[in-house]
């Protein structure tokens, strides 16, 4: 397994596979790879001659400096991961700030056309353009056929085909379902850094997820809300940041529910000092 840390080599790397008319598929990951992961590498190897998974802590998209610092950096271990999936098959990219940024760790400002600003645009300032920074960047690097993304990060995703379509990114992305522990608990890097009695009690989100899902079907977006509110409410150890039943188009909040409209549950959560994020589709 081959892994670069110079745009200018993996660039000229992917030119020659493309000169064998090879497709490229993309997954681009911040590394502390886990079985979500490997799930998307896979779906890619299914559908590309070769993939490009990237490993890149990326600073632009964080909006707290400690959860940066904190965040789990892994790179022989991600490589051993990758080799049991295929050895020749996945090109590994970890390059440094400077190889990306070149000096300038910025973050270019975009127009989603208000998708960021719903949820996680609420809490986190800047997370959207930061995002929207490296993922572009990473597409004119690799130029990928295809790139893989997870629904876990469901406005993430919106967001990504939105920027394809407002800048004629000749790529085609595909999300991939959220991929979750035996218990519920979706899948993420920062379930590393849980301590066991928060890894153990985590799980609640998804079950208060589920039981939403089945109050949506007789009772308003409100009611529902006001009930996930009070079931957190009671609870010891997480503490809720938001829940939000929204238009899986707009990602809007529901006012009315219309049949007419596919809606989905989106919640963010602290377990201590990690924030966990999660959602449904309701309809």
């Amino acid at each position: 397994m081959i892994i670069f840390s110079q745009n200018m080599l993996i660039a000229r790397a992917i030119n020659e596979l493309k000169a064998k008319k090879f497709t490229i598929g993309l997954v681009p990951t911040m590394g502390a790879l886990h079985k979500g992961h490997l799930a998307l590498v896979k779906k890619a190897l299914n559908e590309n001659d070769r993939v490009i998974v990237s490993i890149f802590v990326n600073p632009t998209q964080f909006d707290n400096k400690d959860d940066l610092k904190k965040y789990p950096r892994t790179l022989d271990e991600d490589t051993v991961l990758l080799k049991t999936v295929s050895k020749e098959k996945i090109l590994v990219y970890a390059p440094t700030v400077e190889d990306i940024y070149e000096g300038n760790a910025v973050s270019q400002k975009f127009d989603f056309d208000g998708l960021e600003f719903e949820m996680e645009g609420k809490f986190r300032a800047g997370h959207f353009d930061g995002v929207g920074t490296i993922v572009k960047r990473f597409f004119e690097i690799i130029k990928p056929h295809r790139a893989y993304f997870g629904e876990k990060d469901f406005q993430q995703l919106a967001i990504i085909k939105k920027l394809v379509e407002k800048y004629n990114i000749p790529v085609k992305i595909i999300g991939c379902p959220i991929y979750r522990e035996t218990n519920g608990l979706a899948m993420s890097s920062r379930n590393k850094r849980l301590k066991p009695e928060y890894k153990n009690t985590a799980p609640f989100i998804y079950k208060t997820l589920k039981v939403a899902k089945e109050k949506f079907g007789t009772k308003s977006a409100n009611k529902v809300s006001e009930w996930v509110e009070n079931e957190f409410a009671k609870h010891e150890l997480l503490k809720l940041e938001y829940f939000i039943i929204a238009d899986s188009k707009t990602l809007k909040p529901v006012k009315r529910k219309s049949n007419k409209k596919v809606y989905r549950a989106f919640i963010a959560a602290y377990a201590d000092d990690i924030r966990l994020i999660d959602n449904i589709a309701l309809n």
